[in-house]
């Protein structure tokens, strides 16, 4: 190939040669073009600088693409900020839908101005507006408020987003925030102490965890000895960080780019690259300011610190800020391309927190990550190509992303198969479930680094508490406003535009040249060889400098690694040689958590029998799902179609995001036997009922099956749901059939029981009234003649005991050899036992999806007598419970699976609350949410209040307490007192004939015989 090239190129210069006129026609039609590019290149970066002019005297300036209003201003807060929040307004063409939950886009303050999220048409805002959504923005202002914080302005974005909420009450869902950049670990700050204020987040090349990957940026902090270095530059700039430097240290990532290809790009396409580079330079030289303390506090606790993702971070009123508290899905968007925020930084927040898949569920929170090959940072919040693809994606799905359960997943978009009927989309978003594992191979942790960076991050505190102590009082006491202005001037980044305006003496005569050359331009042909012999000059400069950045920046790593991986400094950090401590305590490895996640797990046991049609039909489509391995959207657009169909009406998407993430939960814990229990959650329903909801999940399989052919796996996992939803509605038929046939006798029974009533005298009334000791003496007899009666039944009861035996609740697989937490108080009363569990972190229950649909039957359970919910199993005799779980740990049928008395219903809304952190020192996440966002003291939760005595009492006779909290336990033989207070709970075994109680053990000594007088 080369022998080739290079006799193609000696011919062509030989018959140039053999022709001199045409070879000077080369040359000069060269030279020429050249000229007159550099002219317009000089006037093109004349503008820009005139533009720069402009910027600085604005009040708000912003590169915003889209017109908007104020809403909501920082600077009114009880803790001002410089920061503003607007809405942005829809074109006349695309009006927003007011039932779509609002979208807030907030930019990055890093250095640049604000708007690049709104920069164009195909942005972050643009997808938005487009797929009909209500769309706000947050920027800033260029000079901070003296005194602002992070924390501040962490609570401003919370005031934000609740802002936003408030203004579209009517929307289905909470406000998605995006969060670019820098903006991103803002947003995951305020989300994890304020998470009900927060719909599904969006991270679009934001760093969360800053030791991981091999980004050289990460080197810095250690090589120029600390954070020191911060701070000298704040007290020089009167206590203000030129964000200036910040964008300094982003070009001198990549010098091939800064130092010729930008420039060398706008003087190669003069005519045609103007427009884009002045805009793209009104971002890059739109330079802001941070306050000293804010920059501090990045640089200690984020950048070299890197504190944040294992929650070693706290407010100013002492609450932990831990990102597993976040109850929303986290949309993690970074490209491989980004050399300022790779992938590793952007998802090693996530191997940071978690030990394993079972760790993200237990704390109920839903991840999904996506990458790019080749964009840079950038090009994810401003490339059209990502604009149109996967921000509109985003925005398009995100409803669907929202009813995720609790896991971890990887989103892909790829390009929709032509023959598609479901989807009128040039683009499918598929999602598949994917494991720790996975981000493990691209974050690539090495506890070895981390230790290195322990050791910088201990010498970067002691070079900043002698620099504290020895040369800042001297810098500040020779700093004034005068000396910080002539340093923020004789910046190199702020001179490159000062340097070139319409103020020079040769600007003038540069634009007049420029205007003529744009009326007589004379092009370059493209097959000039000088043209070529100028571009093979460029590419080798590009190779040139990023040699030297390769080079460079294995130099940085090898200083690195030798300086911070010596013993010395190793034992700043408290590592010994041959130390394998990590080097920061892993925040799910806590004793507190450990027992928090046993807890977890054995509430998931109690879940296994309870639920319904809708729980039914959750677990049915989860196990048929599990088969294909992954879903897109189409799987959403046909159950739209069926929901138009059948006029479902409105969906609380709330309560069915709740249901659809413990279902999966359940799925997840019991495997199979969750799928088996489903004609035990069906055992309530009529069979047309049954049928319905079956012949919905097969029109949904069908229509799905149409588009992509289904596997055998998937084939026979859909046969085997609708087999057990026929064998239910079946059985259903059977009883009702049964119920016919005995409602004769049972009406002759009332009739006679009726009629003895009447005969009832004053006498016995006043008998009726004895103590309740007396009482359960008398009804023991009355019991066994029951007993007796219930064994000589009729034909038609026995065919209702058959269809009990099917229908009855599967046993949860056998418990570990650990017991869990929940166990261990088994003997402590109901109100006692809930409060561990009452103390951690309010949130979402798990169970809330069926909370507004069980209202009824929780009322009618609760009146019902205890004797009828704990009578005794036609198959074992042994009492059980009224949430489906055997007393004795037998299975059971006698109970409805969603009954629960309104006294175990708020238990279980606390204990079931959002997970705990794990560390003994965190306060509830949500303690300041309950009442301001700005509270002037520290503000700490109330502990929940014991249930009382009769309250107590109450939940004895409807039911017993929720499994969330304590297990179902077979009870001790009760004491005469006992038995007084607890009759209503009380029922014979047929196998014993002892008296057992179906909530809780008997309670002796006497503080419990004082409770029970009392009750």
């Amino acid at each position: 190939m080369m022998t080739d090239k290079s006799r193609d190129d000696s011919t062509a210069w030989s018959s140039w040669m053999m022709n001199p006129w045409n070879l000077g026609q080369t040359v000069s039609s060269y030279f020429v073009d050249a000229w007159q590019r550099t002219i317009l290149y000089a006037d093109i970066e004349r503008q820009v600088g005139d533009q720069y002019q402009a910027q600085r005297k604005l009040d708000v300036p912003n590169v915003l693409n889209f017109p908007a209003e104020l809403v909501m201003s920082g600077l009114t807060l009880p803790r001002p900020v410089n920061y503003l929040m607007v809405r942005i307004l829809a074109p006349d063409d695309q009006p927003t839908d007011p039932s779509k939950r609002p979208f807030l886009v907030v930019d990055p303050r890093a250095g640049h101005g604000p708007g690049i999220g709104g920069f164009k048409s195909d942005s972050e805002i643009g997808a938005a507006l487009q797929a009909g959504h209500p769309c706000y923005f947050v920027g800033f202002l260029p000079d901070p408020v003296p005194g602002q914080t992070v924390e501040d302005v962490m609570r401003a974005h919370a005031a934000f987003v609740s802002k936003a909420a408030e203004l579209h009450p009517e929307s289905q869902g909470k406000p998605v925030v995006i969060g670019n950049c820098q903006a991103g670990w803002q947003v995951m700050m305020a989300a994890a102490v304020w998470p009900e204020l927060f719909g599904p987040l969006i991270l679009a090349g934001a760093p969360l965890s800053y030791w991981a990957g091999r980004n050289p940026m990460r080197y810095a902090g250690g090589l120029l000895g600390g954070s020191w270095l911060t701070a000298m530059t704040s007290d020089l700039g009167n206590g203000r960080f030129d964000g200036a430097w910040l964008v300094k240290n982003f070009e001198n990532l990549d010098p091939a780019n800064t130092l010729w290809t930008k420039q060398y790009n706008v003087y190669a396409k003069a005519d045609t690259e103007a427009e884009r580079y002045i805009g793209f330079e009104k971002y890059w030289g739109g330079y802001v300011f941070l306050n000293d303390v804010e920059m501090q506090y990045i640089v200690d606790n984020l950048f070299i610190g890197n504190k944040l993702s294992t929650a070693q971070l706290l407010t100013s009123d002492g609450i932990r800020i831990d990102l597993r508290n976040i109850r929303s899905p986290i949309v993690v968007f970074s490209s491989f391309g980004d050399n300022i925020t790779p992938p590793a930084q952007a998802l090693g927040w996530i191997t940071d927190l978690y030990l394993d898949d079972d760790d993200v569920r237990s704390h109920d929170q839903t991840i999904v990550f996506t990458t790019h090959d080749r964009i840079g940072h950038l090009g994810i919040f401003v490339s059209g190509s990502v604009g149109s693809k996967e921000h509109r994606k985003f925005a398009s799905t995100i409803d669907q992303i929202d009813l995720l359960p609790a896991g971890i997943y990887r989103a892909t978009v790829e390009e929709t198969p032509d023959d598609d009927t479901l989807l009128d989309d040039p683009y499918l978003m598929s999602v598949r479930q994917s494991s720790l594992a996975e981000i493990a191979e691209i974050v690539q942790p090495d506890p070895e680094s981390d230790r290195r960076f322990a050791a910088a991050a201990r010498l970067s505190e002691i070079n900043l508490a002698f620099y504290k102590s020895t040369l800042q009082p001297w810098v500040k006491a020779l700093t004034t406003p005068y000396t910080a202005a002539l340093l923020e001037a004789l910046h190199p980044m702020r001179l490159s535009y000062e340097s070139w305006t319409s103020a020079h003496p040769w600007a003038a005569t540069i634009h007049q040249w420029a205007e003529n050359i744009s009326q007589q331009r004379q092009t370059v042909d493209k097959d000039n060889l000088f043209l070529d012999a100028q571009e093979n000059f460029s590419q080798a400069m590009e190779r040139v400098l990023n040699n030297y950045r390769d080079r460079r920046d294995n130099i940085y790593q090898i200083w690195f690694d030798t300086v911070y991986g010596s013993p010395l400094l190793m034992a700043l950090a408290g590592h010994a040689p041959g130390d394998s401590a990590p080097a920061r305590p892993h925040p799910g490895s806590s004793p507190e958590h450990l027992a928090f996640v046993r807890q977890q797990m054995h509430r998931l046991d109690g879940l296994l029998n309870e639920g319904g049609l809708l729980e039914a039909a959750l677990r049915g489509l989860f196990h048929i799902a599990k088969q294909r391995h992954s879903v897109d959207e189409r799987y959403h657009h046909a159950a739209m179609r069926l929901r138009e169909q059948y006029d479902t009406g409105n969906v609380d998407i709330e309560k069915m995001r709740a249901a659809i993430r413990e279902q999966a939960l359940v799925l997840a814990h019991h495997g199979h036997k969750a799928v088996e229990a489903i004609p035990h959650l069906l055992s309530k329903h009529k069979p047309e009922e049954i049928r319905l909801v079956a012949s919905l999940i097969k029109k949904l399989i069908s229509a799905i099956d149409e588009q992509d052919p289904a596997p055998e796996a998937v084939v026979k996992a859909s046969e085997e749901v609708l087999g057990l939803f026929e064998a239910a509605a079946k059985q259903q038929e059977q009883g009702e059939k049964s119920s016919s046939a005995d409602d004769k006798p049972v009406a002759e029974a009332s009739k006679a029981a009726t009629k003895a009533a009447a005969k009832t005298t004053p006498a016995v009334a006043r008998k009726s009234a004895a103590p309740a000791s007396a009482k359960q003496r008398t009804a023991q007899p009355a019991r066994k003649t029951a007993a007796k009666s219930t064994d000589t039944s009729s034909a038609g009861t026995s065919a209702k005991k058959a269809t009990t035996a099917t229908t009855a609740p599967v046993k949860p697989a056998a418990k570990p050899a650990t017991k869990p937490l929940a166990q261990t108080t088994a003997g402590i009363p109901a109100q006692a036992a809930a409060k561990p569990a009452a103390n951690k972190p309010a949130a979402r229950s798990l169970g809330d999806a069926k909370a507004g649909a069980a209202t009824k039957a929780e009322s009618n359970a609760a009146a019902k007598p205890q004797a009828k919910s704990a009578e005794p199993s036609k198959e074992t005799g042994k009492a059980t419970s009224t949430a489906g779980t055997p007393v004795s740990g037998a299975a059971s049928s006698a109970a409805p699976a969603t009954s629960k008395s309104p006294a175990s219903t708020s238990v279980t809304t606390s204990s079931v609350a959002r997970p705990a952190t794990g560390s003994a020192t965190k306060p509830a996440a949500t303690s300041s949410a309950s009442g301001s966002l700005f509270p002037a003291e520290q503000t700490t939760s109330k502990p929940a209040a014991s249930v009382p005595a009769k309250a107590v009492s109450a939940d004895a006779k409807s039911g017993p307490v929720s499994t969330a909290t304590k297990p179902a336990v077979k009870s001790a033989p009760a004491s005469p007192a006992s038995k007084s207070a607890a009759k209503p709970a009380t029922t014979s075994s047929p196998a014993s004939g002892q008296g057992k109680v179906a909530t809780k053990p008997a309670s002796t000594g006497a503080a419990s015989r004082t409770r029970q007088r009392k009750s």
